[in-house]
């Protein structure tokens, strides 16, 4: 089990990788948050100008408010970033919980 510092440090990554995704994740200002579940934390964030800014753990009772909301364990997450697990054979196979509209899952999608 990765610890809540890692999973901490692996979505500021995530906001690299997502930079590098190209020009539709510069229009996509959504605000997202990820539960992190055997962790029992959640992280939130806003995704503006192609980067996930502003990322700290927030109060686990309003999780629900983002626009982009992401479910998982802190080793899938690691994995999700790290490259060895990718985004859709998460999703597919229940090991990403992603509540979002579905023009952003696919944008999503794309970014990772």
């Amino acid at each position: 089990m990765a610890t809540q510092q890692e999973c901490e440090q692996a979505l500021r990554e995530l906001s690299t990788i997502i930079a590098g995704s190209g020009d539709s994740a510069r229009t996509l200002e959504r605000s997202v948050s990820c539960q992190i579940t055997d962790l029992g934390v959640t992280f939130a964030g806003e995704l503006r100008d192609g980067r996930l800014e502003d990322v700290a753990q927030t109060d686990e009772a309003h999780p629900g408010k983002a626009d982009i909301r992401l479910r998982t364990t802190s080793d899938n997450l690691i994995s999700l970033v790290d490259g060895s697990l990718g985004f859709a054979a998460a999703w597919s196979s229940g090991r990403l919980r992603v509540d979002a509209s579905i023009m952003d899952l696919l944008r999503l999608r794309k970014m990772l």
